[in-house]
């Protein structure tokens, strides 16, 4: 079984930035492929960036790329995701979500795992 921890959420001003991270234990990082999705109030639960298992491929959402960096530390287990020029329209819960190996999907219900989310909030 697999478990994921998501750390890092804040309140910031718009321009600033933060560092989620989710930790993982039950599998090693790199034999999954894993994401980030957010769910603002009242919305949908989308798809942020993910990275892939093999090789660790990314991919983003339009709405964050160039702003958004996902990365995994193998040594530590731990995915992160580097969130920079956030926009009030970035402000969410922010969940971790891993899937057994597989390819770097957008969406939700590809995912076997996910996390309690973090939130975010940015004020204009």
């Amino acid at each position: 079984q697999v478990q994921l921890v998501e750390s890092g959420g804040g309140a910031v001003q718009a321009g600033g930035s933060l560092r989620l991270s989710c930790t993982t234990s039950g599998r090693t990082i790199n034999s999954l492929t894993m994401a980030w999705f957010r769910q603002a109030p009242g919305k949908e639960r989308e798809f942020v960036a993910g990275i892939a298992w093999i090789g660790g491929r990314t991919r983003y959402a339009d709405s964050v790329k160039g702003r958004f960096t996902i990365s995994r530390d193998v040594a530590k287990n731990t995915l992160s995701l580097q969130t920079d020029s956030l926009k009030p329209e970035d402000a969410a819960v922010y969940y971790c979500a891993a899937r057994t190996p597989g390819f770097n999907s957008e969406v939700r219900d590809d995912y076997d795992y996910w996390g309690q989310g973090t939130q975010v909030t940015v004020s204009s």
